[in-house]
C-alpha cells in the first residue's frame, strides 16, 4: 500500500506542478501535502520513536497542535505578504536537524518542510475560493514537464525495487515536497527587491557558517556528524563542516553564495560594490578551503567559467580553461607522488577520491546487469552489498555521481529522461541570461549543482537545486518591462546590477536588484 500512495503522492506533485488550472493545481498541492506525512507515519508507525509518542498521546497532540499552528501563522504571512517567501524560504534553505526515524538516524530540512507547508497553504486556498481569472497561470515550460516525468518514472520504478523504504524515503522527504516548494515559487513574482533580500539572506548565513567553521578549525572540535569527527583523528588533514551534517554540503552551499557575489564582481560599476563582494568572496573562500571537499571546488570553477562565458564569451574563458586543464595533466602525470596519486593502481586513486572509484565501479556492473530499467529506485545501496562490492559504509551513500546511480537504479529509460531534463534545464536557464546578470548567477549556479552531484551525490534531495530551479525558470518567464525598477540603470550592493556583456551591443539595458 505504501508503494502505491507513493506513486499517487508523485502524480500528485507532477499535477501540480503542470495542471492547467489554478483550481486542478490547488487541489493536487493539498493532496500531496496531506498524503506525505501519512505515508510517513505508515512505514514508521511500528518504530521506537514513533511508539515514544504513541505512549504520550497528550504530549504528542499539543506538539502538534503547536506546529500546525505555527504553520498557520506562516502561510497567513505569506497570503498577506508574498514578499516574505521570498526571504523565509532561503533562510531555511540550510538548516537540517537530526531525527530518528525508522530505526535510523537522518539530518531532516524541518525549518524548511514548515515553510513549505505555510507557502503551499498560502498558495492554494486563496486558489481554490477564487476564480481562475484572478489567478493566471504561467505557460509550463518543457523542462517543467521533463521535472515532472522525473518525479513520477523514479515513483513507479520503485515498484519492483528491492528496497522500497529507501525510495519511500527520497519521494516523502524529498521529490513531493521540494516539488510543492518549486510549484510556489515558480509562481512567486521575483522582483529586484525580493531577488536581493533573498541573496542578503544566503550571504548573511553563509558567513555566520564561515565562522562557526573557522572556531571548528582552530579548536579542533565539530559540531556534528560523528563519522567526520572519526576520521579527521586518523587522517593528517582536519575538515569543517560547520553547521551541515557534511562538509561537502557545506561547501556546496558556500559555492552558491560565492558564485552570486562573483556575479557582482562581474556586472558592478560601482567601486564600493566590489570591494565588498571580493572581501566577502575573501572571507567565503577560506570557509570553503578547510572542508577541503573536491567536488565543491570544481563546482566552483565550472560556476565560475559559465559566469565568465555569459559576461566576455567564449574566447576569455576557452584559453584559460585550456591552460589550466594543460596544468593539471602535468600535474597529474609528472608529479603522481606529490598529489599521493598512483596512476597504477586502483586502490590508490580510490583512497584519493574518497572511495568515488570503487562506488563508480560498481555502480557501473548493476548497471550492466540490468541495463534498460535497473534494478528499482532506491536499489543501490541494497543491490550493492547483497553484490558484496563494497561495504556498507561505501554502501549507504550511493554512487557519488549521479547519472552512475540513475544508471543502476532506473536504466536506460531513467537516464534517457534525467539527460533530457538536463539539456532542457540549461536551455531554459542559460538562453538569454547574459542579458540580466541575476539569471546569469542562477544559470551559473545550476551548472555548478550539477558538477557537484556528478562528483558527490544528491541531486533532487537536495532543495538549493529546486529552488535555483524555481527561481531561473521565473526568471526567464518574466516579461521584460520597460521602466521597471528590474530595467533601471540603478545598482544593488549585493547582487549584480546588471551591466550588460561587453559582446552584448549597447541596446541591452541594466539591470538592477533594487526596486
Amino acid at each position: 500500500m505504501t508503494v502505491a500512495g507513493m506513486v499517487v503522492a508523485a502524480a500528485l506533485a507532477a499535477v501540480a506542478l503542470l495542471a492547467g488550472t489554478a483550481r486542478a493545481r490547488a487541489w493536487a498541492i493539498l493532496g500531496a501535502l496531506a498524503l506525505t506525512p501519512v505515508l510517513l507515519l505508515a512505514e514508521i508507525w511500528d518504530t521506537p520513536q514513533v511508539q515514544s509518542l504513541r505512549d504520550r498521546p497528550a504530549l504528542s497532540v499539543a506538539g502538534a497542535a503547536v506546529a500546525l499552528a505555527a504553520m498557520g501563522a506562516l502561510a497567513v504571512l505569506f497570503a498577506r505578504r508574498p514578499g516574505a517567501l521570498a526571504v523565509v524560504a532561503p533562510a531555511a534553505l540550510p538548516f537540517r536537524i537530526p531525527v530518528e526515524v525508522g530505526g535510523t538516524s537522518a539530518s531532516l530540512l524541518v525549518p524548511l518542510y514548515g515553510v513549505i507547508g505555510a507557502a503551499t497553504l498560502a498558495y492554494a486556498l486563496p486558489r481554490l475560493m477564487a476564480d481562475e481569472e484572478s489567478h493566471p497561470l504561467r505557460p509550463n515550460s518543457w523542462m517543467k514537464r521533463a521535472l515532472a516525468a522525473m518525479l513520477v518514472l523514479y515513483a513507479v520504478q520503485a515498484v519492483y525495487s528491492p528496497d522500497t523504504t529507501k525510495a519511500l524515503e527520497q519521494v516523502v522527504f524529498f521529490y513531493v515536497p521540494f516539488a510543492l516548494l518549486f510549484a510556489v515559487l515558480r509562481e512567486l513574482d521575483w522582483t529586484p527587491r525580493r531577488l536581493t533580500w533573498a541573496f542578503r539572506v544566503l550571504l548573511a548565513e553563509a558567513l555566520v557558517f564561515v565562522a562557526v567553521g573557522f572556531w571548528e578549525y582552530l579548536t579542533r572540535e565539530l559540531l556534528l556528524n560523528p563519522k567526520v569527527i572519526a576520521s579527521n583523528q586518523v587522517r593528517e588533514y582536519f575538515r569543517v563542516n560547520s553547521l551541515f551534517f557534511d562538509p561537502n554540503i557545506y561547501g556546496r552551499f558556500l559555492v552558491l553564495v560565492m558564485l552570486g557575489l562573483a556575479g557582482q564582481l562581474l556586472w558592478s560599476r560601482r567601486p564600493r560594490n566590489v570591494w565588498a563582494a571580493a572581501a566577502a568572496l575573501l572571507v567565503l573562500w577560506g570557509g570553503l578551503v578547510l572542508t577541503l571537499s573536491q567536488s565543491s571546488f570544481a563546482a566552483l570553477l565550472a560556476g565560475l567559467a559559465v559566469l565568465a562565458w555569459l559576461r566576455f564569451g567564449w574566447r576569455w574563458v576557452l584559453p584559460p580553461a585550456a591552460a589550466a586543464a594543460a596544468v593539471g595533466i602535468v600535474l597529474v602525470l609528472a608529479f603522481p607522488g606529490t598529489l599521493r596519486l598512483d596512476l597504477g593502481s586502483s586502490e590508490a586513486l580510490d583512497d584519493a577520491t574518497s572511495g568515488r572509484v570503487a562506488l563508480v565501479e560498481g555502480g557501473l556492473e548493476l548497471a550492466r546487469d540490468r541495463p534498460l530499467a535497473g534494478w528499482g529506485s532506491g536499489s543501490f545501496a541494497h543491490e550493492y552489498r547483497r553484490q558484496d562490492k563494497g561495504s556498507g559504509s561505501q554502501a549507504v551513500s550511493a554512487s557519488h555521481t549521479i547519472p552512475v546511480t540513475v544508471a543502476a537504479e532506473q536504466g536506460v529509460v531513467g537516464l534517457v529522461v534525467y539527460f533530457a531534463f538536463l539539456a532542457l534545464a540549461l536551455v531554459r536557464l542559460l538562453d538569454g541570461a547574459h542579458r540580466r546578470a541575476p539569471r546569469a548567477v542562477i544559470g551559473a549556479a545550476f551548472v555548478a549543482l550539477v558538477v557537484h552531484t556528478w562528483l558527490y551525490a544528491a541531486f533532487l534531495e537536495d532543495p538549493m537545486v529546486w529552488t535555483v530551479l524555481a527561481v531561473g525558470a521565473s526568471l526567464a518567464g518574466a516579461p521584460q518591462r520597460g521602466g521597471s525598477p528590474a530595467t533601471s540603470g540603478r545598482s544593488d550592493p549585493s547582487l549584480p546590477d546588471g551591466t550588460p556583456s561587453r559582446s552584448i551591443r549597447s541596446n541591452s539595458r541594466r539591470f538592477s536588484l533594487r526596486s
